[in-house]
């Protein structure tokens, strides 16, 4: 007489037939029925909403950057705006000013010392010292030429003169005075510049 119960001997069946479905099925859908490893897990999803965090981070502080940088620039255009405003008017008024000196240089000594052209003279005179005194208050000077070396951010060479006495580059005469207003070029000064005699 068999000691196996029948009802056992069905079980074990059972299990063998099962274990022989299930063979060859992914681990994550043995259990729950569908693959857990498509869903991330919850590290996973922190760490990629840390990042997430941190290139929105990123990108506040580019913006941030960027609007500073925009507002900076804005703030100088403003102030250059404010500053060189009058430069289309100064340089037009380098004109007159040059008028005045030729009209100065043109008076004869003779001239300048008989009486009744003294009212006239002394008129122009303080009118080109006035001229200079506004140029001065809005900031637009001269530009030193004569006895220096040539510069070619503030003089223009118009001609070359030969001579030993100074050193060659140096200007030596001022054709036509050159103007900065603030630190721009108004104008250059048109100079001779001296060279070296050809012997």
């Amino acid at each position: 007489m068999s000691d196996t119960n029948p009802q056992e001997n069905e079980d074990a069946k059972l299990d063998e037939a099962a274990a022989a479905e299930l063979e060859g099925v992914p681990e994550g859908l043995k259990e729950g029925g569908e693959d857990a490893s498509d869903e991330p897990s919850l590290e996973e999803r922190i760490a990629v909403l840390e990042n997430e965090l941190a290139e929105a981070k990123q990108q506040v502080l580019y913006a941030q950057a960027e609007t500073q940088n925009v507002r900076r620039r804005l703030e100088k255009d403003a102030q250059d705006a404010k500053a060189y405003a009058a430069t289309g008017f100064a340089r037009d008024m380098l004109s007159v000013s040059d008028n005045l000196q030729r009209a100065l240089a043109a008076i004869p000594a003779e001239v300048k010392d008989e009486e009744k052209w003294k009212g006239l003279i002394n008129g122009i005179e303080a009118t080109g010292r006035e001229l200079e005194t506004v140029f001065e208050k809005n900031g637009i000077k001269r530009v030193a030429s004569v006895g220096l070396p040539l510069d070619p951010n503030q003089h223009q060479a118009m001609v070359e003169i030969p001579t030993d006495e100074h050193e060659p580059g140096t200007v030596v005469q001022e054709m036509q005075a050159g103007y900065v207003i603030k630190d721009r070029l108004l104008r250059p000064a048109f100079v001779g510049v001296a060279k070296k005699p050809e012997e």
